[in-house]
């Protein structure tokens, strides 16, 4: 990083002690394979032979429990600082997965913020078949407080927030859900932030659920989610809601997410050096009317994020200045982002929250949460720095507003 940037990341947390080291290793012993594999094979059997009726080696139905995704769950179940992880086909399975474990009558109490996909699953199937959905803004305790009812028995958390890039003081929050009621399940969505930069667990959460899809798999190559804990009876309800729902992911999705997993920490530190300074460039510009990245001093959060964090993603949103057509001119023009749904891989991507990722969330709500038709979200990737600013610049540059 440059001095600037080396200045503005100064603060944060101290990486988690031997990440590195447990995403390579932990899960991938040799040693659990007859060839003495060092790369664990893609086992794509759907059964399993018994030595005798219901006497077995630890697998029999790939549905079940499968040696690739096992060695999936292991490593992720590390690097959230975990004990147990199961795997779902999606970030909205592991949502469904994780509802389950509610009943009919039951209170979920969701950040107002959130990704699009929860707040219509909540919305239009949760609430439809007996779940009470209701939202609040997280961010301020004394709200929270208020919203909690007797019957809340989980508390969903995402921080930072998707797209308005909120950031949610997840020990406050537990703190205020298990004193209201020790019942209440805390819930934190982590697909912002990747287990390299944010660890719930060890901030007081109960779950920690991401969309693998973005950071945590991190090569826009595989759609799949991922489901820590530490206790063990939230995972013994886990586990058989994954065999129950059947919501789970093919032996080679998990090949391919335990091998990105393998660089997670190098992806997330240049996700952060490039944003950081993609931020800063944004920050100065005359043609963006406001750039919201925790990285950055100017965000009204950014104290807590070095609390609670140890850096920032790639995560950018921004307000150009002019209307709806000066944010569809600059999306339009961009070369070397692609202008795209998802985040967290190697590309950067552009999108419009109010079109595209969010255009299922009501646009009364919307408009209350600063979704507006000028807000414009980045996914800072791995390309170099120079070129990155450079194609924001000249895609700024066609879409400023002429004068009067």
């Amino acid at each position: 990083m440059n001095s600037k940037n080396s200045d503005c990341a100064a603060g944060f947390q101290q990486e988690f002690r031997s990440f590195a080291t447990d995403a390579i290793h932990v899960g991938q012993e040799p040693e659990q394979w007859s060839s003495m594999a060092v790369v664990p094979p893609i086992s794509l059997s759907t059964t399993f032979k018994q030595y005798g009726p219901g006497k077995h080696a630890g697998f029999e139905y790939s549905r079940s429990g499968n040696p690739t995704r096992n060695c999936l769950e292991k490593a992720v179940a590390a690097l959230d600082g975990g004990k147990y992880c199961v795997a779902l086909a999606s970030g909205l399975a592991a949502t469904v997965t994780i509802t389950h474990m509610l009943k009919s009558g039951d209170g979920i109490l969701c950040m107002d913020d959130v990704y699009g996909g929860t707040n219509r699953y909540f919305r239009k199937v949760a609430a439809e078949i007996g779940y009470d959905i209701s939202f609040a803004d997280f961010t301020n305790l004394e709200v929270l407080k208020a919203a909690l009812k007797p019957n809340t028995k989980m508390l969903w958390i995402e921080t930072p927030t998707n797209p308005t890039m909120k950031i949610v003081d997840i020990q406050a929050c537990s703190d205020v859900a298990h004193e209201y009621s020790k019942n209440i399940i805390v819930v934190v969505d982590n697909t912002f932030m990747s287990a390299y930069f944010q660890r719930p667990l060890a901030l007081g959460a109960d779950i920690c659920m991401y969309s693998a899809t973005k950071y945590m798999n991190g090569h826009t190559d595989v759609v799949m989610g991922l489901i820590s804990v530490s206790r063990e009876d939230l995972y013994e309800q886990l586990k058989f809601l994954q065999n129950a729902l059947g919501g789970v992911p093919s032996p080679f999705d998990c090949y391919m997410c335990n091998r990105g997993l393998k660089t997670l920490h190098l992806r997330m530190k240049q996700h952060f050096k490039n944003a950081l300074a993609v931020a800063e460039f944004l920050e100065a510009d005359p043609r963006v009317e406001k750039v919201i990245f925790p990285g950055l001093p100017s965000h009204p959060q950014h104290e807590l994020m070095k609390k609670q964090c140890t850096g920032c993603s790639g995560m950018i949103t921004f307000f150009i200045k002019g209307k709806l057509e000066h944010a569809t001119t600059f999306l339009s023009n961009l070369k070397l982002f692609a202008l795209a749904e998802s985040l967290g891989g190697y590309e950067s991507l552009a999108e419009h929250p109010a079109i595209m990722t969010h255009a299922s969330v009501p646009e009364n709500e919307r408009m209350e949460l600063g979704i507006s038709d000028t807000l414009i979200r980045l996914s800072v990737g791995l390309e170099d720095e120079e070129d990155i600013i450079a194609d924001l610049a000249q895609a700024l540059s066609a879409a400023k507003p002429k004068p009067f």
